[in-house]
């Protein structure tokens, strides 16, 4: 007989086994309940709205004009319109996830001066003076409005349109690009879906089953058949330059990939990011959408 296995009692191994049980199920339990948590405060770690009431900062510039529009889902939108000439591109800014769009117009003003092109910009739902609440449809919602906008409003096909997208608003104007034409769909710094961008900051995470907000730009670049522009940062903590690689992988032809070197999620685009765009709208002008 091992003497060793003498000297272990039945009653001291159930014990052990009972306390490895009690102890499995207290770190289980308190797993699924940090997973519930963060199910639960989703939106709030996805959307980081400011109210007009809040913080609010006038149009730089005389020229722009406030714009309110309802959504298809009957949501009170807000936007900025900064026109250019009559037959001038026309560019959407799907912006990020923080603040509100007074907070960009400078940079709808540096767009106009550096494509040519009038620019319309929009809240979503919860934002600035945007009524409603954020989340994945009801960006989408507002987008649709926007689009609608300068369709009915200002006669303007969206054939004409480039959709600009910036991080989080990459994913709201891929998804407006599978659902009618565009001039092109330009990417700066966006994911290549949401669940892939928490995971890299909650690896401890079932990011993939467990988020509601998707916006899954990869899947959709598939049907996605105008020119495609992106913009990744080499040294973004926030989404890993390798998204924007693969976004460009998975985009069709034509495509351009800009490599922003050395620069971080919330560093402002070099001036040879507009040059190329530029160039490239140019290259693709007569493709059909």
């Amino acid at each position: 007989m091992d003497p060793s296995a003498a000297g272990r009692s039945p009653k001291r191994e159930r014990s052990v086994r009972r306390f490895l049980r009690r102890w499995l199920l207290f770190l289980g339990g308190g797993y699924l309940l940090v997973c519930l948590v963060m199910w639960l405060i989703e939106n709030r770690l996805v959307y980081f709205p400011t109210r007009a009431e809040e913080l609010w900062n006038p149009p730089p510039v005389a020229a722009i004009q406030d714009v309110n529009y309802t959504s298809p889902a009957r949501t009170q939108i807000h936007a900025w319109w900064l026109p250019a000439t009559p037959d001038a591109p026309v560019l959407v800014l799907f912006p990020g996830n923080a603040g509100n769009l007074s907070g960009r117009g400078e940079t709808i003003v540096r767009m106009k001066e550096r494509l040519g092109a009038s620019v319309l910009i929009f809240d979503y739902p919860g934002y600035g003076k945007s009524s409603g609440k954020p989340n994945e449809p009801a960006c989408y919602d507002a987008a649709e409005g926007a689009l609608k906008w300068l369709r009915d409003e200002k006669g303007i096909a969206s054939e004409r349109v480039i959709l600009y997208g910036e991080s989080l608003g990459g994913g709201v104007a891929t998804e407006m690009a599978t659902r009618q034409p565009c001039r092109a769909l330009v990417l700066v710094k966006t994911f290549t879906s949401l669940p892939a961008a928490a995971k890299c900051h909650y690896p401890w995470l079932p990011c993939h089953w467990l988020m509601s907000n998707r916006f899954d730009n990869l899947s959709k670049l598939a049907d996605v058949h105008c020119p495609v522009f992106v913009v990744g940062a080499t040294a973004d903590r926030v989404i890993p330059y390798e998204q924007a690689e693969a976004l460009y992988k998975a985009a069709n032809e034509p495509k351009h990939l800009f490599r922003d070197a050395d620069s971080d999620h919330n560093n402002p685009l070099p001036d040879a990011v507009w040059d190329e765009l530029r160039a490239f709208l140019a290259r693709t002008d007569n493709h059909p959408n």
